[in-house]
This record gives C-alpha cells, sequence and structure tokens, in this order.
C-alpha cells in the first residue's frame, strides 16, 4: 500500500501524492483537502486519503474513503487491492477476499493481488485455492521472488517441506538477501532432518537482519535437539530482547528449564507466572477474570469435554491419548479435539476418527479460538501442550471454558492464572509439590497415563551377543542425554567394567551428535569402545525399533532432566528392567510412576549411588534377568499401567467433579 505519483493528475493532488510518498503525512493531509474542498468527488484524492487514514491508524476512515473513491471510479484496481490489504490486516478476511477478487477482475494480472488473495485464502484454510492464486502469481512474475516465498510458505504449511524448500530456493536466486526465505528455508530443511543446513540458513537469515526475533527462535530450536542448551537459551533470550512479548521464545525457555531442572522449583514457578503478564495484554486478562459462562446442569446430559494439543500425530503424547479417546465412554462425554498444527499423519486420521468433533485450530487467532470453543459449549477444557510446541496457551490464559485444565503434555506448571487443574497421580506429583504449582494438582487414585502393551510386538527373546558383556543403555530422545545423565552412566560402567552402553536415538544419524556424547562419556576414563551408538537406520519401523530391546539387558532411566515416558513403557513390554532415579520434579519422576503401578519400587532409585547398586544387583542376577525377560510383558498387562479402560473411567469421574464444583460455585455466587 503506497502513494505513487499520477501524471495525470492536477498540480496540488501530484505535490500532495509526492509528499506523501516522502512520509511527510502532515503536508500530503492537508493537500489532499485542499483539493477535495475544490474536487469532492476526485477519485485520487479519496483513495490515498483513505491510505493516509490507514497509515495514521483510523481503518474505519480508509474504509469509507476509499469505498467512496470506488464507488466514482470502480474500475480502480489499485484501490480494489489497498482496501483488500486494509481489511486484511483488520481480520475481515472475506471482505479482503472480495476486494481482492474485484482487483482482479479489474486486472487479472497484478501478480500482488494474487499473491495477497492467496494469502488470505490461506488463512481461511481454502488451501486449493490459495495455492491457485500462488501458482499464477509464480507464472505471471516468474522473477517475483514474494511469489515463490509465499507458496513455499503453503507448502510447508501442507506437511510438504521439500516442495517449500524449492520455492525458498528460488526465492533466493531472485533475491539472495531475502532473509525471511533464508529463515524459512531453514525450516524446511529442518523438517527434512539436514539439520546442519538449517543451522547455516538461520544464521544467514541473521547476518542479514540482526534484530530478526524468529530467527534467533529458529536457530535456537536447533540447537535445543542438538542438546547445546547453553546457546539454545542464549538464543530465545535475544530474541525475546527484541520481542518481549515473543510467547514462543518464552515458553522455550520455560521448557528448557523444566527439562534441565535448572531452576528451583519455586524460581521456575515465578517465570512461568510471568509468562503471561509478558505476553498476554492486561485487558485480556482482565476480560478473561470476568468472563461469565452459561452451561446448564450436567444432570441428564453428557460432559463437553475438550482437548486442545498440537501432538496430534506421531508423537509420544498421542501414543497415550489414542487410548483414552477409545475408551472415553460415549454416554457420558462429547468429545471434541482441538488440533493446533497443521501437520497430519495416519495417527492424525486415527484420532480425527475417534471424536465426535473434530475442529482444525492451526492458525487461528487465539481469540477466534476462544470464542469458537466457548460457543461449542465446552464444560471442561484440557491442555496437552504446557509450554511445548504449537501450544495454545493464549486459548487458556483468555479463558475459554468454565473448568480448564492441564493434562500429559507437559512436565512443570504452566503458570497460568486461568488454568484450574494439574491433573497428576501420588507419587508423580506428591503433597509437598502443591507450593511448585499455579495450578490446584487433581490427583488421581490410579497411574496418571496408560499404555497400550501392542501384541503384535515382537516377543521378548535372548540376546543374541557375541560376548557376555552386559548391555546398559537407553532409547530416549537426545535431549534427554544430559551430562548428569552422561555421567552417571559413566559412573555404571566404572562398576560394571565388562559392561556396555548401548544408546540408540535418531539424532545419532548426525556425527556431531555422535561425537560429543562420546566425547562427554570418554572424558569420565571410559574406553570409546565400550560404547556403542546407533541412529535409526537400521530400524525404519517400529517392530524393527522395538526388536532392538533383546539387545539390552538393563534399561537406564536419564537423570538430570525429563525421565522416560514411552521409552520406558516399551522397555518393560520387551521385558528389559528400568532403573530410575527418581527427584523432587515432575519431570523426574514419571518412570517412577509408573514402576510404583507395576509393582516394582524396588527399582526406583532415591540417590546416584542406589542407582548405580540397583543396576549392580540386576547385572549381578542373570537368572533375574531371565526370569523378568519373559514375565514383565504379562506383569503389565495385569496392573493399572495397561488399563486404559480405567484411566478414562478415573478421569471422567475428575472432569464431573470438576464441572460439579465449579457449577455449585456459580450458584452460591448467585444466592448471594
Amino acid at each position: 500500500m503506497r502513494a505513487e505519483k499520477r501524471p495525470d493528475a492536477p498540480a496540488t493532488l501530484q505535490t500532495a501524492l509526492a509528499q506523501h510518498q516522502a512520509g511527510n503525512l502532515s503536508q500530503a493531509e492537508a493537500l489532499y483537502q485542499q483539493v477535495l474542498r475544490g474536487e469532492p468527488r476526485n477519485p485520487v484524492a479519496l483513495h490515498f486519503s483513505g491510505i493516509l487514514a490507514h497509515q495514521r491508524g483510523n481503518p474505519a476512515l480508509a474504509v469509507e474513503l476509499i469505498g467512496r473513491a470506488l464507488a466514482i471510479r470502480p474500475e480502480d484496481a489499485e484501490a480494489h487491492f489497498n482496501l483488500g490489504a486494509i481489511f486484511q490486516q483488520q481480520g475481515e478476511l472475506r471482505a479482503a477476499v472480495r476486494s481482492y477478487r474485484d482487483a482482479l477482475r479489474v486486472n487479472p494480472d497484478a501478480a500482488e493481488a494474487h499473491i495477497n488473495l492467496g494469502n488470505t485464502l490461506k488463512d481461511l484454510g481454502e488451501v486449493d485455492e490459495a495455492l491457485a492464486c500462488y501458482r499464477k502469481a509464480v507464472s505471471i512474475r516468474p522473477d517475483d521472488a514474494a511469489a515463490h516465498f509465499n507458496f513455499g510458505n503453503l507448502c510447508w504449511d501442507m506437511g510438504d517441506p521439500g516442495e517449500a524448500a524449492a520455492h525458498y530456493r528460488s526465492a533466493l536466486r531472485i533475491r539472495p538477501e531475502f532473509a525471511d526465505a533464508h529463515n524459512n528455508l531453514g525450516n524446511a530443511l529442518k523438517d527434512l532432518g539436514d539439520t546442519g543446513e538449517a543451522l547455516a540458513c538461520y544464521r544467514r537469515a541473521l547476518s542479514i537482519r540482526p534484530d530478526y526475533a524468529e530467527a534467533h527462535f529458529n536457530l535456537g530450536n536447533v540447537l535445543r535437539d542438538q542438546g547445546d542448551v547453553g546457546e539454545a537459551f542464549a538464543c530465545y533470550r535475544r530474541a525475546l530482547a527484541i520481542r518481549p512479548d515473543y510467547a514462543d521464545a518464552y515458553s522455550n525457555v520455560l521448557f528448557l528449564h523444566a527439562y534441565h531442572g535448572s531452576l528451583e522449583p519455586q524460581e521456575y514457578l515465578a517465570l512461568a507466572r510471568g509468562w503471561e503478564q509478558a505476553c498476554i495484554p492486561e485487558r485480556e486478562r482482565q476480560a478473561a477474570r470476568e468472563r461469565v459462562f452459561r452451561r446448564s446442569p450436567l444432570t441428564g446430559r453428557r460432559l463437553r469435554l475438550g482437548y486442545v494439543s498440537g501432538d496430534f500425530r506421531t508423537h509420544a503424547v498421542s501414543y497415550f491419548v489414542e487410548q483414552l479417546f477409545t475408551h472415553h465412554d460415549r454416554t457420558r462425554i462429547e468429545l471434541f479435539a482441538y488440533s493446533t498444527s497443521a501437520e497430519r499423519d495416519a495417527v492424525t486420521d486415527r484420532l480425527q476418527a475417534l471424536v465426535e468433533h473434530w475442529v482444525p485450530s492451526a492458525g487461528a487467532p487465539e481469540a477466534v479460538l476462544r470464542d469458537r470453543i466457548d460457543a461449542d459449549g465446552i464444560d471442561v477444557l484440557v491442555d496437552l501442550s504446557g509450554h511445548t510446541g504449537h501450544n495454545r496457551l493464549g486459548v487458556f490464559a483468555r479463558r475459554a471454558a468454565p473448568v480448564q485444565a492441564h493434562y500429559l503434555g507437559y512436565f512443570a506448571s504452566t503458570g497460568l492464572t486461568e488454568m484450574d487443574y494439574w491433573i497428576g497421580d501420588d507419587t508423580l506429583t506428591p503433597p509437598e509439590a502443591d507450593a511448585f504449582y499455579s495450578e490446584r494438582i487433581w490427583r488421581l487414585p490410579r497411574v496418571w497415563v496408560a499404555y497400550e502393551g501392542k501384541a503384535d510386538a515382537p516377543a521378548p527373546a535372548r540376546r543374541a551377543a557375541a560376548d557376555d558383556a552386559i548391555r546398559v543403555g537407553g532409547f530416549n530422545h537426545l535431549g534427554k542425554l544430559t551430562p548428569a545423565a552422561l555421567a552417571l552412566w559413566a559412573g555404571v560402567l566404572g562398576a560394571l567394567p565388562q559392561a556396555r552402553l548401548l544408546l540408540k536415538t535418531k539424532a545419532l544419524a548426525e556425527a556431531a551428535n555422535r561425537r560429543r556424547i562420546l566425547d562427554a562419556i570418554t572424558a569420565h576414563g571410559i574406553a570409546p569402545e565400550r560404547i556403542e551408538l546407533r541412529d535409526i537406520s537400521l530400524t525404519p519401523d517400529w517392530s524393527s525399533h522395538m526388536a532392538c530391546y533383546h539387545d539390552l539387558d538393563i534399561a537406564l532411566d536419564p537423570v538430570g532432566g525429563i525421565a522416560g515416558g514411552t521409552t520406558s513403557c516399551d522397555a518393560l513390554w520387551m521385558g528389559v528392567p528400568v532403573v530410575t532415579l527418581m527427584g523432587d520434579r515432575m519431570a523426574s519422576r514419571m518412570t517412577a510412576s509408573m514402576l510404583s503401578a507395576l509393582g516394582h519400587e524396588e527399582w526406583i532409585a532415591r540417590t546416584e549411588r542406589e542407582y548405580i547398586q540397583i543396576v549392580l544387583d540386576l547385572a549381578r542376577d542373570a537368572e533375574k534377568r531371565n526370569t523378568l525377560r519373559f514375565s514383565l510383558r504379562s506383569q503389565m498387562a495385569q496392573c493399572p499401567l495397561c488399563d486404559a479402560g480405567g484411566l478414562a473411567r478415573s478421569l471422567e469421574d475428575a472432569y464431573f467433579e470438576m464441572a460439579d464444583r465449579w457449577q455449585r460455585r456459580r450458584t452460591d455466587e448467585h444466592q448471594r
């Protein structure tokens, strides 16, 4: 949206346009008014007065003035385009679409109008039409970097990083200094697994634009995934210095602190409480406190339950959620799922088939999603993300339902004033942890999750090794292999001179990650030949991955960060005992909760020395390990950890009680 000289305009109007183009808004405004006093129906003066009004923060006046100009000269494609841009910026997307289409009716070859129409249609979820717009823009102006860039953005949003990368590269061939394209190419390459090139892209973007908050953030994400926590923190802090209200960067700082236990619990809680102060305007927080919900009593009707997550896809959270969705009692519960990520896969399809109401919510403004949830009449809204990727905590902070709770997806307090409950169990969240949460802890009378032990998993089998060395280790995410964990495991190897350490995770495909892990362990005097590092190249499917547990004798739960979840359950299902160190934070107690449900508290250590001793005792008792190899699966199948139906009933009872408490409070308030 810009003011340009019009050769056919009278001299005063030419001067006004020149002043406008130079940024002298007051002088331009005075000259436009002078023209309009003499010619009240001058369409050019009306049009550019409208642009000026928009620049001055008065969109209503801008729409009125440009509308008057178009009533006089309806074939002005530029005016239609500028009106569409104003509507788009104000969130009036349908009106923007009409204006852009009017512009293209007059000038079908206006590439910029095709681009903006595509962007607007994308925001409306009309993906096929948006793609057609971008294709048209590229065909009109194949040397238009913005057209390729926007085409790439849509491809990435649709889950096609390869096609997205091709368009970003086309944009960069045209504009090598296009910082946004370097950044987004980095995102696509990261999704394709090329983290080395992704890092180079982010750094190139920052060399062009050092104050590019999103590039600092994305660089931090890759460094975090590579285990370089210190540099990741630095990147997030740089992003926040540029944009103090950058909610995702603030969330990632919280995530890292919670993940690595780098703050005392009360310090973490204070920082978490600051998230909404930094990221949610005070007027919206006040409005959340004053929101009034009208819900009929639950007597005689089903409870309307909503789950919000960015992980309704192949992800550890969905592994547990799928069992829950399967077992929720539809005579008691009307189930809604709000999916906040555009990523889809076969797991997404299965989850969608299990719920009555599937609501794609990726990209929806938080106020819009809040209002949609309220309109759906949700009684209890459950967050499954916390401060992890694709979270919509801003929706919860704005209060979308009478009762709001966090469950499963995070390992510390959200810090939100409007999050009523945090769902755990007696081991995961003991009473002494209450002071570390802004939410009220709701303890289930059983283990807080349920694991589906798949019948088609490979049968447990004795390790067919060429030597008698005990194999200890695990298959956890690289981020869980903290310096504290590697040091403790080096201590295990020191106490078991014949043992070997087996670690397997996707990120070990990268040489830099392998070197870092080897260096960290060998620094404690462990010979490198005692360490075996595997990536996923030899285990392309779930069954071959699970068969790798045949090579493991004792699973070592990570310490110094987050304990195992799904990985601990997988090991146990394959007959491998898991040794864990239970700390005072929820993040370090997940495996302990599972082992308690299984009846194997003897594998829960309270100190590092005890951890090593438990491993030693198991290593020295081959007969016991052999018995466990073939009995643990049946033990699990009969314990609460594998009772998904029981978990669903327990959670449903909790949700009804939460809703009843809210109804009683509302009744009491009305009677005062």
